[in-house]
């Protein structure tokens, strides 16, 4: 099929169908025409998939690369400095999440005994600890106070870093700097100095490891010796952003969404059995690491559509996920829909390798919460919450809630 239509000049972001569903302009795009020409703000004619069946395609596709060093992605939104780019960027050792195989296989392989189930199921009670303590300290504060800096960013940034064996005393450090790196409208030096600090943290803390390694994935990977410091660090980097801010944002996101729907979160409450399935449906609904980019090696049919070699295609699992061809009523929250098969960990190669240890945090936290705070509700008016519309993952900066007792 030719291009009839030109593209959108720029990525959608306004959450103008309310702070959970798709932007209207996606949706619109989804219905009409699911793999659609899109020109980027430096004059790229590329492509955006919002389909669920053309999305799942293309992150099976390996001709679609995550590489950056063998052509331009280019980038759908304006970062404030970035000069329009001309040649492909240097590949960053150990950010596998930006490679191919065999550099991928190589890489991911040395996790994947780290992210079994079994040794997942084993860290569930030490999690629920983590969630209770913090819970705990919960209860110690007076009303209102913000959900997000009390609960839904101390428990995964504590439980990754009991896994990484990252000092929990150095958390300002990542968290100010993985949140200034996510950013989206940062100046390009405000967004290379956070990562710099990060790498030259998680550098220092490596070469540590690899001196005298203790009980913990980083430590365990340190003990590879044909693995560098470099390809260490970026590895940490990658396993240290992923590993608090997605399921932190699920935490707080979560709980603003279950608060906007008080029958469904009357009936969690009473049947925590309904949880696992509820978690599955809030990864659906939310979506929050929405926005990926793939480059096209070669002309490759997708959707009907040729998407042409060297073209930068952005994928959009929010719209995927929202894709009422897959699910049915796909904007309205069903904590009983079968939500199996959802996005939000990717498909293919680069499918989330912590995706068993975020559903085990989201379980205990939504469940301990709803627990030990039968009277939660938010402090403000909804349309008040402020949105992460400017970060790379979406969630709510802050959540301020109320309660009126506590439960034990």
């Amino acid at each position: 099929m030719t291009r009839t239509v030109p593209g959108p000049q720029a990525l959608p972001t306004e959450r103008d169908a309310g702070p959970f569903a798709p932007p209207r302009d996606i949706s619109r795009m989804r219905e009409a025409r699911p793999v659609s020409p899109m020109v980027f703000p430096d004059g790229h004619e590329g492509w955006i998939v919002t389909g669920y069946d053309a999305v799942r395609r293309l992150m099976a596709d390996t001709r679609f690369s995550s590489r950056q060093d063998i052509g331009i992605l280019h980038v759908p939104y304006e970062t404030p400095g970035m000069p329009a780019p001309t040649e492909p960027s240097p590949q960053i050792p150990g950010l596998f999440i930006a490679m191919d195989p065999p550099d991928h296989t190589r890489l991911r392989r040395k996790l994947t005994g780290a992210f079994t189930v079994k040794r997942m199921k084993q860290l569930e009670e030490h999690i629920s600890d983590i969630v209770e303590r913090q819970l705990d300290e919960l209860t110690r504060l007076a009303p209102p106070v913000d959900l997000v800096k009390e609960f839904a960013l101390p428990v995964p940034s504590l439980v990754i870093c009991a896994l990484l064996g990252v000092p929990y005393a150095d958390r300002e450090t990542f968290q100010v700097n993985s949140a200034k790196f996510l950013e989206k409208d940062v100046s390009l030096d405000e967004k290379m100095a956070a990562y710099t600090g990060l790498t030259t943290y998680l550098s220092e803390l490596v070469t540590r490891k690899r001196a005298a390694p203790g009980e913990d994935i980083l430590s365990d990977l340190a003990r590879h010796d044909d693995l560098t410091i470099e390809e260490l660090t970026g590895m940490a980097f990658l396993l240290l952003l992923a590993g608090h801010e997605t399921t932190a944002n699920m935490l707080a996101l979560g709980t603003f969404a279950l608060l906007e729907h008080p029958e469904q979160l009357a009936e969690l409450r009473a049947d925590p059995d309904l949880m696992p399935g509820a978690v599955e449906e809030l990864l659906r609904y939310l979506s929050i690491a929405d926005i990926f980019y793939r480059y096209a090696t070669e002309d490759i049919e997708l959707g009907g559509e040729t998407i042409g070699k060297g073209s930068t295609v952005v994928v959009s699992l929010l719209a995927a996920n929202h894709d009422p061809q897959r699910f049915d009523n796909p904007d309205t929250l069903d904590i009983h829909r079968t939500a199996r098969g959802h996005l939000s960990f990717g498909h293919g190669i680069h499918q989330c390798l912590g995706q068993q240890l975020a559903r085990i945090e989201m379980r205990a936290g939504f469940e301990g919460l709803l627990r030990r705070f039968p009277t939660l509700e938010l402090a403000i008016p909804a349309d008040e919450v402020k949105l992460k519309t400017d970060m790379n993952i979406y969630g709510v900066h802050e959540l301020p809630v109320t309660w009126t007792d506590t439960a034990r």
